[in-house]
């Protein structure tokens, strides 16, 4: 959760999103939180009894994005056009953008281009009222978890660059317990509902064992 950064860093690289106070997605936001600092983050990312699935998913989702958007503000200086011309996460791994409407064929660009593209991606979804509705009692669209699913995969990916290529920026900058709390917390969530397939997570398989096992 954010709660977790304190006030470190109030750099994001996008604005934060915002849950209204006051709303039932505010409430469960809180319930997560109490829970998440309870330090069993297994127990934390689970369903709570009585609530929606979706909307559940659609509050985390927003959390995460809060987190990997502050977590990539602290390192925007070290990942630039020199230093990240395309955007990989190790050297196997190489992505290019692509959203469907505006850029249909993908491209191949920089890391902070293609970050770029992706959080303004993600942050369109959040805004769209009838994909994430803020409103009690507004119904969820067929096709959310499909988009759900989708955005925590492209999230993903900004977590695997940061490691790959910029822990070392982050290890200077003492925040790599932030990230490993941010990451754990993240993939024990997509792991929980299994939201991202596992050969989406290749690039930090063995990161995600080495932070999971303990908790098993």
């Amino acid at each position: 959760m954010s709660f977790l950064f304190g006030n470190r860093s109030s750099k994001t690289f996008k604005p934060k999103k915002n849950i209204p106070e006051g709303s039932h997605q505010y409430e469960l936001l809180k319930h997560a939180e109490a829970t998440l600092g309870s330090g069993n983050l297994r127990m934390a990312v689970m369903l709570p009894e009585g609530e929606d699935l979706n909307e559940w998913i659609a509050v985390n989702t927003v959390d995460f994005f809060n987190q990997i958007n502050m977590l990539y503000g602290t390192i925007t200086d070290f990942c630039t056009e020199e230093s990240c011309p395309v955007m990989s996460a190790g050297p196997k791994y190489e992505y290019h953008w692509a959203d469907g409407t505006n850029i249909k064929k993908p491209i191949k660009c920089s890391a902070p281009k293609y970050i770029d593209y992706l959080m303004t991606w993600v942050q369109d979804q959040l805004d769209d009222e009838t994909l994430f509705p803020s409103k009690i009692g507004v119904p969820f669209k067929r096709n959310f978890m499909s988009v759900a699913k989708t955005i925590l995969k492209r999230l993903f990916r900004v977590y695997a660059h940061i490691y790959h290529q910029h822990f070392d920026s982050v290890m200077q900058l003492q925040e790599e317990a932030h990230l490993n709390t941010s990451f754990k917390h993240f993939i024990f969530f997509v792991q929980e509902f299994n939201l991202i397939d596992r050969k989406e997570l290749v690039p930090l398989q063995e990161l995600i064992e080495k932070l999971t096992t303990k908790d098993r």
